[in-house]
């Protein structure tokens, strides 16, 4: 294809958490770079290597084979020297010296404010939501989410397959620290008795304990042979849990903390599809001339905001969904 483009080589690097998915972003990011006559430069380790310059060519070989592999073949870092602008400013530096006119950044909204610096230094950016959390306000879909729900919710099958034949109350942590979409997810697909999550948690922890137990009380009573609750990991604290619950109910109560397994693993079919359109999009904004943006799905749309604006978005746990959860554990 003939280049038409305001950018001549774009870099890729991924940054945070990784996220199932992140590959296959990495290769469309780079086949449409291709088609559309821009060079293409990985960048490994995130903002880390990317001060330490670990920067190279890439190649189609590179792209080749990585769509069905989980975490980031571009390997990922969190790099605390990256907040201070002095750093900030020597990475752009390191892009121009390096001829990379163009940045896709692929990782949560801190990865974005470091994308956001970098456009300030006139690097052009544009960010991808890669985070398990889904916990990024402008978008309705992160790059790993899918997977990570699907992992947590075949692990839960299993665990309670053999739960319910020993008539245990099982609580399983998943992950999410300050988001509980996972959780929510989880629990409504593995029809969860209880799900707890943070965005509605008040902080008073034997309330909420003593709220558990009345719950696995009166199902019990109505001859229900287990219980199942899902704790997001911001509220934590599992095993305590579970022992004060088998002291207040008299059933025997095991937590189960399913911890990094919900990053790894082959991406779903869903995560390898939208996060291939979030990629190439991605590529076609900063051909446009674009920067400072980050790309989300809305409506059933691919779409792409201002950093700025996607940073100060809101976000919560509709409460339409989260009460139809309730009732459907009841």
């Amino acid at each position: 294809m003939s280049k038409t483009s305001a950018v001549d080589t774009i870099g890729i690097l991924t940054s945070g958490g990784d996220a199932s998915g992140m590959n296959a972003a990495i290769r469309a990011v780079a086949r449409t770079a291709w088609d559309r006559g821009v060079k293409v430069k990985g960048i490994k380790r995130g903002y880390s290597g990317l001060l330490n310059r670990e920067i190279f060519d890439m190649d189609r070989t590179f792209t080749g084979d990585i769509i069905s592999r989980g975490g980031t073949v571009l390997f990922t870092a969190r790099c605390e020297e990256f907040k201070q602008e002095e750093y900030q400013k020597k990475a752009a530096e390191i892009l121009h010296e390096e001829g990379i006119d163009g940045l896709v950044v692929i990782g949560g909204d801190g990865s974005f404010r470091g994308a956001q610096k970098l456009a300030q230094h006139g690097v052009n950016t544009v960010a991808l939501p890669g985070t398990i959390d889904l916990d990024i306000a402008c978008t309705e879909y992160t790059i790993g989410f899918d997977t990570a729900v699907n992992t947590a919710m075949e692990a839960i099958d299993k665990i309670r397959d053999t739960s319910t034949s020993h008539e245990r109350c099982s609580i399983i942590e998943v992950m999410g620290r300050n988001a509980g979409y996972i959780a929510l997810w989880c629990g409504i697909a593995s029809g969860a008795e209880d799900i707890i999550i943070p965005e509605r948690f008040d902080g008073n922890r034997p309330k909420l304990e003593a709220k558990l137990i009345d719950s696995i009380l009166e199902k019990k009573a109505l001859g229900k042979k287990h219980h199942l609750i899902i704790n997001a990991e911001g509220i934590g604290h599992s095993y305590g849990m579970a022992k004060r619950i088998e002291q207040g109910t008299g059933v025997e109560t095991r937590a189960t903390i399913l911890g990094y397994m919900q990053r790894g693993g082959a991406p779903t079919a869903k995560d390898r599809v939208y996060a291939s359109y979030m990629g190439a999009l991605a590529v076609d904004l900063l051909c446009a001339g674009a920067s400072n943006r980050v790309v989300g799905y809305r409506n059933g749309q691919y779409i792409d905001y201002d950093i700025e604006d996607a940073l100060g978005m809101a976000k919560d746990v509709d409460e339409y969904e989260f009460q139809i959860a309730q009732v459907l554990g009841r």
